[in-house]
């Protein structure tokens, strides 16, 4: 009877597991480092979409700006209907929403126009080549989240009208949608919501 002869099979060396368990993990700590920084890119490139469709930061903080400034008689302004304060740095007009847009839209009304010529002829006579932002303000009717948006998009629509028929430069110019955030007078009466539905036109010496 023939004899054969069966070897033990041959137990792979303990470093060779320890190396390839080592390999793993390594990959797993690249791969996973590489998902936290593409989460991160998106959020990021999200949060710049985001801010550049309102406010677009310019080189300096427009809170040092008084909204509590006296008022001032500018020649050129005519138009009662137009607020203006401010001082030799800088000026606020204000003009109620009833004045630029029907109820509840963000289309400037014909007659708006002329109103906003003459902003924008004073603003070129007194700051020539300034910074330019408009805010937009709501009454607390409805919610926050479409105040906010009807804000802005009033906003926008004064900034758009002042670059392509004002002749303001584009980059001069920016947006804060306030919304129902800063009321000037009380939302309880028809009259206090009046006044806190307006748009604010602050232009200031360039730095």
């Amino acid at each position: 009877m023939a004899q054969l002869n069966v070897e033990p099979k041959k137990s792979s060396p303990w470093w060779l597991w320890l190396l390839l368990a080592l390999i793993a993990l390594a990959l797993l700590f690249f791969l996973t480092k590489g998902c936290n920084n593409k989460s991160d890119g998106l959020t990021n490139s999200d949060t710049t979409a985001s801010t550049s469709t309102s406010v677009d930061p310019l080189t300096d903080d427009w809170n040092t700006i008084d909204r509590t400034a006296p008022a001032a008689a500018y020649d050129e302004i005519t138009d009662k209907d137009i607020e203006v304060r401010g001082n030799n740095n800088y000026a606020i007009y204000g003009l109620e929403e009833t004045l630029l847009f029907d109820t509840d839209k963000n289309t400037i009304r014909k007659g708006a126009e002329e109103k906003l010529k003459q902003v924008a002829a004073s603003a070129e006579k007194r700051f020539a080549n300034g910074e330019v932002r408009i805010y937009g303000y709501t009454d607390s009717t409805g919610t926050a989240s479409h105040n906010k948006q009807l804000a802005e998009e009033r906003a926008n629509a004064v900034r758009t009208w002042l670059v392509t028929s004002g002749k303001i430069p584009l980059d001069h110019t920016s947006v804060n949608p306030v919304g129902e955030a800063d009321p000037t007078a009380t939302n309880a009466t028809a009259s206090g919501r009046q006044q806190n539905r307006r748009v604010e036109i602050i232009v200031r010496k360039s730095k």
